[in-house]
C-alpha cells in the first residue's frame, strides 16, 4: 500500500458555468493563483481544462501553450492537460492538445452516456491518442468511466505496449450520470479489477462527481489509492454550501490523507511515481 497520497485538482473542467459557480477559475490569471493556492494546499497535480474569452470551453493550441507554460512558472506542479475537451470537441483538436507539451494528459478508454451528451472515444481514436503520447514524451492518465474501460486498457497495453515512462496511473470517474456509480463498493470493485488485470505496480486515483465526491475520496483512500477533487467535479462544499475555492477542496483532501496516515504526496515523489522526468 502506497505510504502517501497523490493529490490532483481538477480546477475547471467543461461543464460548469462560471454564472452560476463564481469562485470558478476561468482566466489564466484565476488558473494560475488557483493553481498557486492549489500547490501550497498539498496538490501535486494540475488538471487542466481552459475557457475562451466568454468563459466557454476551448482546446485552443495558442492558449494551451500559454496555460502551461504560466502555471509552470509560477509552480512546481506536474501539469496535466485534458484531451477530452467538451464532449462536442473532435478528434483532430483532442489529438492536437499533446503539442502543447505537457508533463500528462488524460486518455479516456471508451465511450460514455455523459448527462444528455455522448463522450466519444472510438478504439482507433484511443489508440492514435496512446501512441501520440508517447511520441510526444507524455505521461498519460487513464480516465475510467465504466468498468469496461479497463478491459479496453488491458486490451490497449497488450497489443500496444507500455506507455510513455513504463508507468500505468488510471484515475475512477465515477458518479457521472450514464457512467458507473459513485460509491464506495464501485471503487472496491474498480480497484479489484486494477490489481487483477492490470500491470504489476499499476496505480489508481477516483473521482467522486457531485455528491458522491467524499464516499469515493474516502474509500479509495482506504484502498490504497489516490484523489482527484476540484470544481470540475463539484460545486459543492456541503448541503447548502458552495465551494469557496479550489484550495478549500484540496486542504479538505489532504486533512483525510493525513488522517488515514498517508498524507499528501510531494511533487517530487509524484515525479518519481509517475515517472515523469524534472524539468
Amino acid at each position: 500500500m502506497n505510504t502517501s497520497t497523490l493529490i490532483t485538482v481538477a480546477p475547471t473542467g467543461a461543464e460548469v458555468d462560471k454564472s452560476k459557480a463564481p469562485a470558478l477559475p476561468v482566466t489564466l490569471e484565476e488558473l494560475v493563483s488557483t493553481a498557486v493556492e492549489c500547490e501550497a494546499a498539498g496538490a501535486a497535480v494540475i488538471h487542466i481544462h481552459i475557457r475562451d474569452d466568454d468563459a466557454a470551453p476551448t482546446l485552443d493550441l495558442g492558449r494551451l501553450r500559454a496555460t502551461v507554460d504560466a502555471v509552470r512558472s509560477e509552480t512546481n506542479l506536474i501539469v496535466q492537460l485534458s484531451t477530452g475537451g467538451a464532449v462536442t470537441d473532435p478528434e483532430s483538436d483532442r489529438l492536437r492538445v499533446l503539442e502543447a507539451g505537457p508533463d500528462m494528459a488524460s486518455c479516456t478508454m471508451g465511450t460514455v452516456n455523459f448527462g444528455d451528451g455522448v463522450f466519444m472515444n472510438r478504439w482507433e481514436f484511443i489508440v492514435a491518442l496512446h501512441e501520440s503520447m508517447r511520441e510526444h514524451r507524455v505521461v498519460p492518465e487513464y480516465e475510467i468511466f465504466d468498468l469496461g474501460h479497463l478491459t479496453s486498457l488491458a486490451r490497449l497495453l497488450d497489443k500496444h505496449g507500455l506507455p510513455h515512462g513504463g508507468h500505468v496511473h488510471v484515475d475512477f470517474v465515477l458518479g457521472v450520470p450514464g457512467g458507473a456509480f459513485g460509491d464506495a463498493q464501485t471503487v472496491s470493485d474498480f480497484a479489484d479489477a486494477v490489481r487483477r488485470y492490470l500491470p504489476e505496480g499499476t496505480t489508481f486515483a477516483a473521482t467522486g462527481i457531485g455528491r458522491t465526491t467524499l464516499p469515493v475520496m474516502l474509500t479509495s483512500l482506504a484502498a490504497g489509492g489516490h484523489i482527484r477533487v476540484g470544481m470540475e467535479d463539484t460545486t459543492s462544499y456541503a448541503r447548502r454550501q458552495p465551494v469557496e475555492s479550489n484550495a478549500q477542496l484540496v486542504t479538505r483532501a489532504a486533512e483525510a490523507a493525513q488522517l488515514a496516515q498517508r498524507p499528501a504526496m510531494s511533487i517530487s515523489d509524484a515525479r518519481d511515481m509517475l515517472r515523469i522526468a524534472g524539468r
